[in-house]
């Protein structure tokens, strides 16, 4: 079995039952199982593998269900509440996982009808009919056991027809756990060192690895520079054409400039390709004149490539939002890298953005290329991207670190508007908050992140909760 970053989320299911109650009421078992296999049908819409363990109604079948849960390594479990079942054949099956368990409250409909089961013609069929409908009566046992035996659980409760909110959830549910999936196999480059100073950017790797998964690999200038010195120029050619496919680009822009990012560029990739990077931290300043100061000061429309083929790369090391990139990334909504710029208060908009790298594929328009004399804040000068984040609703994202506890994501929701910019060769936005410009740049702040976070299209805050939930992590909403 090969798993990896691009492979299916594994996705396990199973319905609970008594078996005692099959020969007691007929039909009831064949009715419940015709309930899992919606459950199973519509799990499988998505881009999943759906790993089933059937009707699990015994000890037996509960062992066998976690041996299969565990060898085909699934990624989390949805629990099925099909009528009432013991909690005994429940917990084996979860425990051996150890894997995030959803368990699902589903009854076939929004409500029983009284007179017609009333006139049913003898209580048997009668409770036989009822205990298609108690789906919710194991639930408190199963909840009580859970919680005693610490392991991590969640409910979705509602109607196996007519529930969109039910079926969205669940959908939402599978998408967590396939970014999470995602987030196991990353492999991160750590590429240069932290920009001196910035005392918020600063981390613990090995806390970030153990929280988030995946893999963190030490990357040398020098191994970038062997790269580089070896490019080829029909690569080059064909990345300085790429360039003017993907950008606008604008007056003042030189051909040695291009020619010099487009070999900055190749050469990232090369690098990328070497360690199968999905993200990249990076940050160096080298001397003046060197080798390692020019990449540098040619890396930006590399970068901005790379992020557009899902690469997630954070300018200034910042490792903990190169993360928060690559989750933006992985749920399909971007992840751009972002910072306060300005505040607008006459119109009530924040402005953020940063220079540096952008996900093009938000951008609102095609994203400009100008020329930059300098890099404020850092050596070197050279090629740079300005751009707008597509306008409509947005999220933020921030992977924020305390001593208390840990890692959370800090999530805000608000929107792109139109309007005046920064023309100054960087990434900037104009974003309108529900709760004011004021108030969300006090309670961002009041949560403690990193200056750095992560943007992306859409509204996804309910995704990013059920994330951190699966991380067993917190999560802080912001608006």
């Amino acid at each position: 079995m090969t798993t990896t970053e691009n492979s299916p989320v594994r996705i396990g299911l199973m319905g609970i039952g008594l078996n005692v109650y099959w020969s007691q009421f007929e039909g009831l078992e064949d009715r419940v199982r015709d309930h899992l296999k919606k459950v199973h049908d519509h799990i499988n819409q998505n881009d999943v593998d759906v790993v089933s363990a059937g009707l699990v109604d015994d000890i037996d079948k509960a062992f066998a269900a976690g041996d299969l849960f565990r060898s085909q390594s699934v990624d989390i479990i949805f629990l099925f509440a099909t009528t009432y079942a013991v909690s005994s054949t429940v917990l084996p099956a979860v425990q051996r996982a150890g894997v995030p368990v959803i368990v699902l409250n589903l009854q076939p409909g929004k409500v029983l009808d009284f007179k017609e089961f009333n006139a049913l013609p003898d209580k048997v069929e009668m409770t036989g009919k009822w205990l298609e409908w108690c789906n919710a009566c194991p639930v408190p046992e199963i909840a009580n056991v859970f919680k005693r035996a610490k392991i991590d659980f969640h409910q979705i409760t509602g109607t196996l027809d007519d529930d969109d909110l039910c079926w969205q959830d669940i959908k939402q549910w599978v998408e967590a756990a396939q970014v999470r999936h995602i987030l196991s196999y990353n492999r991160c480059g750590l590429l240069g060192h932290y920009y001196n100073g910035m005392l918020d950017i600063y981390t613990d790797v090995t806390l970030l690895q153990s929280t988030f998964g995946g893999h963190f690999e030490i990357l040398e200038m020098e191994e970038l520079a062997e790269i580089h010195s070896q490019t080829s120029d029909d690569l080059i050619q064909k990345r300085i054409t790429d360039f003017h496919s993907h950008f606008d680009l604008q007056d003042g822009v030189s051909e040695f400039e291009l020619e010099r990012a487009a070999k900055t560029s190749v050469a990232l990739d090369g690098l990328v390709e070497r360690y199968k990077l999905g993200s990249m931290a990076y940050y160096y300043e080298g001397s003046p004149g060197s080798v390692h100061q020019d990449l540098i000061g040619s890396f930006i429309l590399g970068g901005s490539m790379l992020i557009d083929n899902h690469v997630a790369i954070a300018g200034e090391y910042e490792v903990k939002n190169a993360l928060a990139m690559k989750i933006m990334d992985s749920f399909g909504v971007g992840g751009s890298f972002t910072e306060f710029v300005t505040v607008d208060f006459k119109n009530d908009i924040v402005l953020l953005g940063h220079d540096g790298p952008g996900h093009i594929a938000i951008a609102e328009g095609k994203t400009k290329v100008r020329p930059l004399d300098v890099y404020h804040g850092k050596p070197s000068s050279g090629l740079s991207v300005e751009m707008s984040v597509a306008y409509g609703p947005i999220t933020l994202l921030s992977v924020i670190e305390d001593a208390d506890c840990g890692f959370s994501l800090l999530i805000a929701e608000g929107h792109s508007v139109e309007g005046e910019i920064l023309e100054i060769g960087n990434t900037n936005s104009r974003y309108k908050f529900p709760i004011g410009a004021k108030a969300f740049v006090e309670n961002w702040n009041q949560n403690a992140p990193a200056h750095h976070c992560a943007i992306g299209v859409g509204h996804i805050s309910d995704k990013l909760i059920k994330l951190a939930k699966i991380l067993d992590i917190k999560s802080i909403q912001v608006c």
